[in-house]
């Protein structure tokens, strides 16, 4: 599994930290200090592209509405077929958080 590729001390730490965060407007705070605005895009559009895909979306209209590469699109359809299913636990929480 490739998670065990990303366990180590310093993300440990971060994962810590981002654990810490109580609503939305610390994770704001957090992430504009911790990140850089393309490094924060980025990753909220491979969620965006994630849960458009589980929604039977097709790459041209992904591309269209999230203007992320088919490369990205690519990788995040392989993320979620052969992943860890991150993005799958998350958007189902999400899911159920709105109901």
């Amino acid at each position: 599994m490739q998670i065990d590729k990303l366990r180590g001390e310093q993300l440990d730490q971060l994962f810590d930290a981002i654990l810490t965060l109580k609503d939305r407007e610390e994770c704001y705070r957090f992430f504009d200090d911790i990140a850089t605005m393309s490094e924060i895009h980025a990753i909220s559009q491979r969620l965006q592209v994630a849960k458009m895909l589980t929604e039977g979306r097709t790459y041209t209209v992904i591309e269209q509405e999230t203007n992320a590469s088919t490369a990205t699109i690519s990788r995040v359809r392989r993320c979620i077929n052969y992943g860890s299913d991150g993005y799958k636990m998350v958007l189902d929480r999400m899911d159920e958080d709105k109901k």
